[in-house]
């Protein structure tokens, strides 16, 4: 699955929304989506969070996934158009060098499909390893998501 087209993205109540175009390719022979591409939806979905609460402020925050979790609570089935999908993006956990996303697929009718909690290791570019989250980075996360903090991850 490569880049999609990007339907809508906004943010609202503490959530980010990327609406993003589907393609018969996307979904397999009986018609349901693939589970590795709710995966590749995920990681688009981060990415766009992360270009709309960190990069477009000027904060180069490098994080790397440590551990993906995926829960398939109903088949994303395949309506024979370019149906779309939206990914609701939120921040559900801080620690002291990693945060965690939740992330819900949703079809065209707002039904959950999935849903994706990602842990988020921040890193140091020069030295590839992890570092602690920034007073910057923590405000930011804090003001766009509703969070448990944990002082000891």
């Amino acid at each position: 699955m490569s880049a999609q087209h990007v339907v809508s993205e906004e943010t609202t109540d503490n959530v980010h929304a990327l609406t993003v175009g589907v393609r018969w390719s996307d979904f397999d022979m009986y018609g349901h989506m693939m589970n590795a591409n709710f995966i590749e939806l995920a990681q688009e979905a981060r990415l766009a969070f992360a270009m709309h609460n960190f990069y477009s402020r000027g904060v180069n925050m490098v994080a790397f996934v440590r551990h993906i979790e995926a829960d398939y609570v109903r088949p994303l089935k395949w309506d024979g158009r370019h149906g779309t999908v939206t990914v609701e993006t939120t921040v559900v956990r801080l620690g002291k060098t990693s945060f965690t996303t939740r992330q819900k697929v949703k079809d065209s009718q707002g039904n959950v499909t999935c849903v994706i909690d990602c842990v988020q290791v921040t890193m140091d570019p020069e030295t590839q390893m992890p570092r602690e989250v920034t007073e910057e980075e923590r405000a930011i996360i804090l003001e766009h998501a509703v969070v448990e903090l944990d002082d000891n991850a």
